[in-house]
């Protein structure tokens, strides 16, 4: 904890290890000095920055006392937030208590919203790459070859007269969610 004499020991210095010491801090490190210090000044310099600030926009060639005042004030405004007043909190709940709770559903387990309005909901996307000249389009790793992914899905034949309405080197996307049963 002792780096040295005391006598060597800048004021500010001093004045943080008191501090320390008044609050029962017994052991520490000696960086923790050095970390309060460069708190401490980066502090006062912005403080005193600002309190510049509004001593210039007032006008004034110096900075007085309220300009030093309106600058911490504005920085424990800007720092630390105040909870709302109790009064309004009761006044807060009391309207929002009047309204009444939905009745509940009985049924068992845990009451969910319809699948469609959750964002939760499972989808599957297809990307149907377009014919290029009559030319199939070449299988990727991806393709399982001979099977049909979609065996469900609408005829190939109506898929390819869709095909032929978009603009040539385009992919058709094709979105639908899992799970819903397709009229037959």
């Amino acid at each position: 904890m002792a780096e040295g004499r005391e006598e060597d020991i800048p004021r500010d210095a001093k004045i943080v290890k008191t501090l320390l010491k008044s609050m029962n801090v017994d052991d520490y490190e000696p960086r923790v000095v050095h970390q309060f210090l460069e708190l401490w000044y980066r502090y006062v310099v912005d403080v005193l920055t600002d309190a510049q600030v509004y001593s210039e926009h007032a006008g004034k060639s110096t900075i007085d006392s309220d300009d030093v005042k309106l600058a911490i004030q504005s920085k424990v405004n800007f720092s630390f937030s105040q909870p709302p007043p109790r009064q309004m909190l009761l006044e807060l709940a009391r309207s929002r208590n009047k309204i009444p709770l939905p009745k509940s559903i009985t049924q068992y387990g845990i009451p969910l919203p319809p699948e469609q309005d959750t964002l939760i909901s499972p989808n599957y996307q297809l990307a149907i790459p377009k014919m290029h000249g009559g030319q199939p389009v070449e299988e990727t790793e991806d393709d399982e070859e001979g099977a049909d992914p979609n065996p469900n899905a609408f005829p190939a034949s109506s898929l390819s007269q869709d095909r032929s309405a978009l603009p040539q080197g385009t992919t058709q996307r094709v979105s639908f969610p899992l799970g819903t049963k397709h009229p037959r």
